[in-house]
Order: structure tokens, then C-alpha cells, then sequence
């Protein structure tokens, strides 16, 4: 891991967070293991997890971490029985949780030498709900390590899916995640857009106010809005009156709607619609096509089994047409509170 003028931010130095659709070197997991983030569910989740796996390893590299030699060894066995081929390399990384998104390390990009950069950002377990999260907390550190890219420590806490990047300058997120007091209490909301500013090299932050019902990350973006091509978003509707969601997918819709780019053009807004409820043990769960993830040949999205699966997949498709959308039933995986862009953390190709 290598080091630069930690007087200077990433920003400073010409660094900035390329958006999700860009090429990538590889994408990068952490292997689910932790019986208490899916009750009696886990052994259903892992043969979906392997699909998900041998579908990105098709077209760029995967790496994964595990706990221990025997995790890895669980893991390739089941990677073969879904027939996973390629690059998929195995760290003995160990982890508290699986969800790679969160706790994993933001990568930057700029134009000189070195190109790649990693941002390890403070990580808590969505403000304390799940210790310990010690483990997790380490990972960015170790991925910066073993990728030998320049590491800067943001001295923030904020998980990967609480933001979107366009590429163009606008970073969008919510109030109800960002600047909950369990997060950065010390920080005002001038100071936290700074910090967004000063190491992912961003000029603008865009607020959404709520995300969905179910969702313990208290309202992260990857649920509920996501850019898919720059100054274009696409935002999670729900079309029931009478569900829970409707409101506050109907206020954030009405935002994105009033949002200009830096050279104060409106938006473009897509929607997508959201999947019919998901409950279990009587508890909601934070089901949301929305939470697909794009990868070099592929984008990975979350099916349900009801009649939105379709309609979801025709917005991907046109929203992605140079890659095909598999999609792949989450029904038990968001028992776990995410689905594939929750587990997921690309690392953008620097070259």
C-alpha cells in the first residue's frame, strides 16, 4: 500500500469516484457466513450467492474474501456447482458480515501516476446496530494493501450504498442515512458535503429524504435512486396508494424531478417500479429492484417472483443495452436486508 501527501484530499490530487458503469479490473465480495444476518435462511442464500458469482466472473475478474481456509473451501464447492469459471481469486481477509458494499474499500480514479486509489471510509455497522464490526472495518486497508494503491483515510463513517456518482460532478444520497446522528454526529451537513467533495472528487450533492421501508441502513440510496448514465436517474416507484412506500417514493421522485447538473440542466428521470411486498417472520423486507449491480458484461438483478421482475428487467435493459440483465431470485437474500449491490464493491480498471 503505498502512501502520498496525506496534506493533500484525493480531490486535491485529481482524484474522483468514477460512476458503477465504467469499466472494471474486477469486483470484489465477502463470502456470507454470519447465520444472524439470514436465520435459518443461510444455507438457502449461499447456492443464489454462487450464481450471482460465476454470472460477474464471466466478464471480469471476482475477488472474495473469506475467513479461513475452510470457508474458502466451502466456497469453491459450491462456485463449482454453480459453474463458475474464470478469474475468482480468494483472500483469507476475515470478515464480520458479508455485505461488501458498506464496508469495503470507494475507489478513485485520476490521470496520473498512480491512477487507482482506495478511500477507506469509517465503518460501524450502520450506526452501531450489529456489532462487532471490527473485522469489517479492517477490510479497506487490506484490499488497498494487497492492490498496492495509495490509501486515504476520510475520517467519516459512510457505507458504499448510501451514495451514487454520475461522473460528472453529482453525487446523490439521503438525508434520512447521511445525516443521521448515528452516523457523524460531530458533522454538519456543509461539513459532510465537503468531505463527499474533498475525497471523491465530486462537485455537487444531490439530498433524497427517505429510503424504504425494512431498511436498517436507514435509508440508502442503492434502494431507492441510482444513476445510470450521467445527469440520468433512475428512481424506485411504488404504484400501490395504498403501500407503505408510496409517499415517500412519491416525495423523493418529486425532488429528483426539481434536481438540475452542474450546468443547471433538469435531471432525466426514469423509474422503476418496486416488486410486491416481501415479508417474513411478520417483518418487512427492503425488497427493491433498485439495488441491481452493474457489472462489465452483466447486471446482476434482484427478482422476487411477482410481475415487476419483467418490467424491472425491460429498464435495465434499455437503461444497459451492451449488457444482459440476469436476474436472480432474492427472495431469501433480502432476509439479510440487501440484495447483489448490498454484497458487491467494484474496483474501477485504472488503465
Amino acid at each position: 500500500m503505498q502512501l502520498l501527501d496525506d496534506m493533500q484530499t484525493p480531490a486535491a490530487l485529481g482524484y474522483a469516484m468514477p460512476p458503477e458503469w465504467v469499466l472494471h479490473q474486477a469486483t470484489w465480495l465477502s463470502w456470507p457466513h454470519k447465520e444472524a444476518s439470514w436465520p435459518g435462511k443461510l444455507d438457502q442464500v449461499l447456492p443464489v450467492y454462487a450464481r450471482a458469482v460465476a454470472a460477474l466472473a464471466r466478464s471480469e475478474p471476482v475477488h472474495i474474501n473469506v475467513n479461513d481456509a475452510a470457508m474458502e473451501a466451502r466456497a469453491r464447492a459450491l462456485l463449482a456447482e454453480a459453474g463458475a469459471v474464470g478469474d475468482i481469486r480468494f483472500h483469507h481477509f476475515p470478515t464480520n458480515d458479508a455485505w461488501c458494499r458498506d464496508h469495503g474499500a470507494i475507489f478513485v480514479l485520476r490521470e496520473e501516476e498512480p491512477r487507482l486509489a482506495a478511500i477507506d471510509w469509517g465503518y460501524n455497522a450502520w450506526g452501531g446496530k450489529y456489532p462487532p464490526f471490527d473485522l469489517d472495518n479492517a477490510i479497506p486497508r487490506l484490499m488497498a494493501a494487497y492492490l498496492d494503491v495509495p490509501c486515504f483515510e476520510a475520517g467519516m463513517i459512510l457505507e458504499g450504498g448510501s451514495i451514487e456518482v454520475d461522473g460528472t460532478g453529482l453525487l446523490l444520497t439521503s438525508e434520512q442515512c447521511l445525516l443521521n446522528p448515528n452516523r457523524n454526529p460531530e458533522l454538519s451537513r456543509a461539513q459532510i458535503e465537503q468531505r463527499l467533495r474533498d475525497y471523491l472528487g465530486v462537485q455537487k450533492i444531490l439530498w433524497l429524504g427517505e429510503g424504504i421501508v425494512g431498511d436498517d441502513t436507514d435509508g440508502h440510496i442503492d434502494d431507492i435512486a441510482r444513476f445510470v448514465a450521467p445527469g440520468t436517474v433512475l428512481a424506485a416507484v411504488e404504484e400501490d396508494p395504498q403501500d407503505d412506500n408510496y409517499h415517500l417514493l412519491q416525495e423523493n421522485l418529486r425532488r429528483l424531478q426539481l434536481m438540475t447538473d452542474l450546468a443547471g440542466r433538469p435531471l432525466t428521470v426514469l423509474t422503476i417500479p418496486m416488486p410486491p411486498p416481501v415479508v417474513h417472520d411478520g417483518q418487512r423486507l427492503p425488497a427493491s429492484h433498485a439495488n441491481y449491480y452493474v457489472g462489465n458484461r452483466v447486471v446482476l438483478l434482484p427478482t422476487f417472483g411477482g410481475p415487476s421482475d419483467e418490467r424491472a428487467a425491460e429498464v435495465l435493459r434499455r437503461c444497459f443495452p451492451d449488457r444482459e440483465v440476469v436476474g436472480l431470485d432474492c427472495t431469501d437474500v433480502v432476509w439479510g436486508l440487501g440484495a447483489w449491490h448490498c454484497l458487491t464493491q467494484q474496483v474501477p480498471a485504472a488503465a
